[in-house]
């Protein structure tokens, strides 16, 4: 069976950039502060561009790079955990407003896991028969459900899109081996963000559901340390491969301190590591695409280099995907 391989990967994100400096304006922080125990300088903030909109401009981006048009697309999977509404679907909208009369379209919400679930479900579709290509999104307009007020959430958090175009290969390079579970069990608490609190005539009005996203940061870390190692030794060990034949990891960007921990226990140099959430934070189902998008863009990977993309969020929730440019 033919592998399916990524053609284009595109990202946008909005222009309005949110220094750690005017964060500490608004609550009690500093740009030493959050640098030392995130890695994060910066992110950027929608001032009203909408999910939405985000979504449309990454995937014009990667459609120009895949040379396709809206009507070849015949799939949409986007993930995303701020929608600007419940239905119709962030990827309907996306279909109407590009043009992509020929495909199916859902969201799936799997946090900052997402694009990952996202691309496996795909992968797989289109192995099955299920249409020749497809438009994968990771989008989020997080800032819509962050507590401004809250130094522990607010500091991490960023806006933007990231979008890929798979396809049928032509040739040996793609996918080559996959990997996603979750842990609802013991995760389901671990970051929440409940925006839909139930408010009938029949509903206890004393009950009151936080509506922003809430985080247990020491359970997160404790997660994603134990996780990222895991993922990564999973795709090696199914695909065959040795980790000195990969060129790049490209990781969930949540924290650096994450991703240094990562590397030790893996025995190898955090340079191997693709690491750019200094200017994003933490995009959720955003983040990879991005990243992946802005190492082809400065030129780092050339045809024929093997990567993993590998991800964790929230449900607890993790994903892994080794592929060869």
């Amino acid at each position: 069976m033919s592998l399916v391989k990524i053609v284009g990967i595109g990202h946008y994100c909005p222009e309005n950039t949110v220094s750690n400096d005017q964060l500490s304006n608004l609550v009690d922080t500093s740009h030493e502060w959050i640098v030392k125990r995130t890695g994060i300088c910066e992110r950027k903030i929608s001032k009203g561009e909408s999910t939405v909109d985000l979504a449309v401009k990454a995937s014009i981006n990667a459609m120009k790079m895949a040379k396709c048009s809206p009507q070849d697309i015949d799939l949409i999977v986007v993930a995303t955990t701020s929608p600007d509404r419940i239905m119709p679907s962030t990827a309907c909208s996306v279909q109407s407003i590009l043009g992509c009369d020929n495909a199916a379209a859902f969201d799936i919400s799997a946090a900052c896991s997402g694009f990952l679930y996202a691309s496996i479900i795909a992968n797989s579709l289109i192995k099955n028969g299920e249409g020749s290509k497809a438009l994968v999104i990771g989008s989020e307009v997080l800032s819509r459900i962050i507590d401004w007020n809250d130094r522990n959430t607010c500091v991490l958090f960023g806006d933007g899109a990231g979008a890929a175009i798979l396809e049928v290969s032509t040739d040996n390079s793609g996918i080559i081996s996959t990997y996603f579970g979750s842990d609802g069990k013991t995760g389901t608490k671990a970051l929440t963000a409940n925006q839909f609190p139930i408010k009938t005539p029949f509903a206890d009005a004393s009950l009151k559901r936080e509506e922003y996203l809430q985080m247990d940061g020491r359970e997160v870390f404790k997660f994603a340390i134990s996780i990222i190692p895991k993922v990564v030794k999973k795709l090696l060990e199914d695909s065959g491969e040795d980790i000195s034949n990969i060129k790049y990891i490209i990781p969930h960007q949540a924290n650096v301190r994450i991703i240094d921990d990562a590397a030790k226990k893996l025995n190898i140099s955090k340079d191997k590591f693709y690491i750019n959430l200094e200017s994003y934070g933490n995009t959720s189902a955003a983040s990879v695409p991005i990243a992946f998008s802005e190492a082809v863009n400065k030129g780092l990977l050339n045809k024929g280099d093997k990567i993993i993309l590998v991800a964790f969020g929230g449900g607890l929730t993790w994903a892994g995907i080794l592929l060869e440019w």
